[in-house]
């Protein structure tokens, strides 16, 4: 599974969410790959879900094609992330 961290640059803010997200998913004991990019790259990595802003939702829906979007608030708050990746899982099994 490849999850990517979204943010405007690509640069800070997306590798704290990256970091958080490899927390919360060492915690729920799932594997997967996080790599963090920008709004322009994200499209091109061919992943499985997105978490970002909930500012960059509505770019990455025109961008990305058929991409499972989780909005995040606040980047190093590892419950949240770990709701989020609750979801996400929730929405892979049902599929």
């Amino acid at each position: 599974m490849k999850i990517l961290a979204v943010c405007g640059f690509g640069v800070g803010s997306s590798m704290i969410l990256k970091m958080t997200i490899q927390k919360a998913l060492k915690d729920l004991e799932v594997e997967a790959e996080v790599v963090n990019t920008d709004l322009s790259d994200a499209g091109s990595y061919g992943a499985d879900a997105i978490f970002t802003s909930p500012d960059f939702v509505g770019d990455l829906e025109k961008r990305v094609k058929n991409a499972r979007l989780y909005p995040v608030k606040k980047y190093s708050d590892k419950e949240e992330i770990k709701g989020q990746l609750k979801k996400m899982l929730e929405d892979m099994d049902n599929d």
